[in-house]
């Protein structure tokens, strides 16, 4: 298999330049991502360490309380965020390795609902109907902010406006900081509805909610950024993960769990090239 062949020159790549103290080999890589990576980046990570023997730590959480993570110290060798806004954080923070950050996938959206669907709930215009419970995410999580993004859209459109976003924000009985919560109330049944992304509705959750597809018209497009800490005592290894997240395989991993590839080909790896010149 060509990607196999790829990967295995990378790690060839990183293991000559272990030995020729270039780099320091380490026993785990800490990535900070957005909580709505958690299935898509749980396998991936298997992946890398299937392939290279090195952990990978996961924090999944709110990209805004990521970010607030590692402005305050916290260590990570690479930082996946659910949208620039919070990736620019660390950034002008002095954080981020600017020479390596890109958009790796995207998202959108969705309304979501619990399966049973007690509410009756079949598009946008439910939501401002008296009595509903909707959860949805604050201002600062990601979600939140593209759910304010959607919200600002309908208000201008004759056929919602001002009193629809008046009427669905007065039925907001939570706004969570991490999708995952959002999810997890509606799959319970603590609401009737809540916006999260469209790739929250896996096959593992898919007994318990169900998707409605927000319209394109008043959809936004979540796009996710990756890079690496300057802070990084692994900067080869840490290459290499995003370049597992950017390969073919890795973009197959994103799209089985509901993410929208980005255009253009899968990013070559550099550290394969070098292996490559070296033999």
């Amino acid at each position: 298999m060509i990607y196999k062949r790829l990967f295995g020159a990378i790690v060839v790549a990183l293991v000559l330049a272990t030995s020729t103290g270039l780099c320091q080999e380490p026993e785990e890589l800490t990535v900070f991502a957005a909580a709505s990576l958690t299935g898509a980046f749980g396998e991936i990570g298997q992946l890398y360490e299937n392939e290279t023997g090195i952990h990978v730590l996961f924090n999944f959480d709110g990209s805004q309380a990521l970010a607030t993570q590692m402005v305050n110290g916290a260590y990570a060798d690479v930082f996946a965020s659910a949208n620039t806004k919070q990736i620019n954080v660390v950034k002008k923070a002095g954080l981020m390795n600017t020479s390596r950050i890109a958009i790796f996938t995207k998202n959108k959206p969705a309304l979501i609902v619990p399966i049973d669907n007690p509410a009756g709930i079949t598009g946008l215009s439910d939501l401002n109907r008296s009595g509903l419970k909707i959860v949805i995410g604050t201002d600062d999580v990601p979600i939140g902010d593209y759910t304010r993004q959607i919200m600002d859209k309908l208000e201008n459109d004759t056929t919602y406006g001002y009193w629809y976003k008046v009427g669905f924000y007065n039925n907001v009985v939570s706004r969570e900081t991490n999708v995952n919560y959002i999810v997890s109330k509606v799959a319970l049944g603590e609401a009737d509805a809540g916006i999260a992304y469209k790739s929250d509705v896996t096959p593992a959750m898919a007994e318990k909610i169900a998707r409605i597809e927000i319209p394109e018209k008043y959809n936004v497009i979540a796009e996710y950024p990756m890079g690496a800490l300057n802070q990084t005592r692994y900067p080869a290894q840490a290459d290499m993960f995003m370049r597992l997240v950017e390969s073919d395989q890795g973009r197959a991993v994103l799209e089985k769990y509901g993410f929208d590839p980005v255009s253009g080909p899968a990013i070559p790896s550099t550290a394969a090239s070098n292996a490559k010149a070296a033999a």
